[in-house]
């Protein structure tokens, strides 16, 4: 019952309600989860609202298996990293709670994918296995249903080509490309695309040196000759991807929603300023929907929100409980 009413949410109060019965499933199933619980002397009793639940450290997917009891695993997603780091492993139950999230996710903020093409520039993504991302875009590259859609690699000059086809078509076209790679490309060339949407994610990848944000998405906006750089806020341990078209701002679907914590305390909640993101992720059913990450960010009025930065693992506070 469950899995068909978080994609049928419509507002707040039926987000609040839902949130709290998959709280009771996940403290019942999830062991990892319910242990997390018990050491903070959070009861099933005790959790009357969304605040009052506690939010899993994203660090336990690197340590622990977070899988509801009774589920196996249709596929496992682990995340990048940089050469001898631990990898966090995510668990999917049910990849076709993945595919509904991340399809009516991208209607939600783009409408009909079969009206893209759909060009992906996700080197480091492709050259490892595993990777959520790829998954997802795979599928909407699939479901573009147009013959030029398509990954691309180490083929920068086939890319070049295509996007200058596709201008010079007026064909609705999507890149999406992590941050370095995108950056590569427009030192071979730069364009003036007035039909494609640029979407970075994913960052550097210890390819290049970080930038911050905005100066990222301005060297992009000159280079690809657009007025917006649009960005995916997503990560292994989600099932549920959150969108920016522009300035930074993020908004997330129904069945997703993000709030802060103290910096300071990781156990207490802030509004109006920068903080820890706390993610509830709906979709993350079988495994945890309720993750404290390391991004700092701030949360606006309206459930937009924007991504400011990572903690430093030495900032990390109230967290490693159970950490090993």
């Amino acid at each position: 019952m469950l899995e068909k009413d978080i994609f049928t949410i419509t507002g707040p109060e039926e987000f609040e309600s839902l949130a709290l019965e998959v709280f009771r499933f996940q403290y019942h199933h999830t062991k990892v989860y319910r242990e997390f619980c018990d050491l903070l002397k959070v009861t099933e009793a005790s959790v009357k609202s969304v605040d009052a639940i506690p939010f899993l450290p994203i660090q336990f997917f690197k340590t622990h298996k977070v899988l509801a009891k009774g589920h196996s695993a249709e596929k496992k997603f682990i995340s990048s990293g940089t050469t001898g780091s631990v990898h966090s492993t995510h668990f999917i139950a049910k990849l076709s709670l993945y595919e509904q999230s991340f399809s009516k996710a991208f209607i939600n903020s783009y409408g009909d994918i079969s009206e893209y093409t759909v060009l992906a520039l996700l080197p480091s993504y492709l050259e490892r296995g595993g990777s959520s991302l790829i998954y997802m875009v795979d599928h909407l590259i699939k479901k573009s249903t147009n013959s030029h859609s398509g990954f691309y690699l180490d083929n920068t000059a086939a890319l070049i080509d295509k996007l200058n086809f596709l201008e010079a078509s007026q064909q609705k076209t999507l890149l999406i490309g992590v941050s370095y790679a995108l950056l590569d490309l427009l030192e071979l060339q730069n364009f003036h695309l007035k039909n494609t949407l640029i979407m970075e994610t994913g960052g550097m990848k210890g390819r290049r040196k970080e930038m911050v944000k905005d100066e990222l998405h301005e060297v992009l906006k000159r280079g690809f000759g657009v007025k917006t750089i649009h960005s995916e806020y997503g990560m292994t341990e989600l099932l549920s991807q959150a969108y920016s078209k522009g300035n930074g701002l993020f908004t997330s679907p129904p069945w997703m929603k993000i709030i802060t914590r103290d910096t300071e305390d990781a156990l207490t909640l802030t509004y109006g300023k920068t903080g820890g993101i706390n993610v509830i992720d709906l979709a993350n059913l079988y495994s945890c929907s309720f993750i404290a990450t390391q991004d700092l960010g701030k949360r606006h009025s309206n459930g937009s929100f924007e991504i400011l930065g990572r903690f430093d693992t030495s900032d990390i506070r109230g967290c490693n409980l159970m950490v090993l």
